[in-house]
């Protein structure tokens, strides 16, 4: 991204060569499919690029909801709509593993008394 030397701010500007529409499908029960239809920069439908099919749904955790986003490898909305559960159970499962990841890594950022971090190696800042 460029910057524009008047305002400091960077210039904002849509890739015209990569438009799509968006369509939005649903079962009103378990979820919605996006289809990402590419157009040109007239509109027009672009039949050089693939059509794009993603998933959403949620899953309840002790935190709330969870939205699960994913991709869906499918050449139609019926195609996707059947492929939507063996999807999101991917989905879900990829998530889980990103947030047990994210969960090591917070874990392992903790430093204990006595382990280094204020003072040095040792710790030798005491409070009372």
């Amino acid at each position: 991204m460029s910057h524009d030397s008047n305002s400091g701010l960077p210039d904002i500007e849509m890739a015209t060569d990569e438009l799509y529409r968006e369509e939005v499908y649903t079962d009103r029960k378990i979820g919605t499919i996006r289809v990402m239809i590419p157009v040109t920069a007239d509109g027009s439908d672009d039949s050089q690029r693939e059509v794009i099919y993603s998933g959403q749904t949620q899953i309840m955790t002790p935190a709330g909801a969870l939205p699960i986003s994913f991709d869906i490898d499918a050449t139609s909305i019926g195609d996707a709509a059947q492929q939507f559960g063996e999807a999101a159970k991917l989905g879900i499962e990829q998530t889980m593993k990103e947030l047990e990841e994210m969960r090591r890594e917070q874990a392992s950022s903790i430093v204990l008394p006595g382990t280094g971090g204020m003072g040095g190696p040792g710790g030798n800042i005491q409070l009372p």
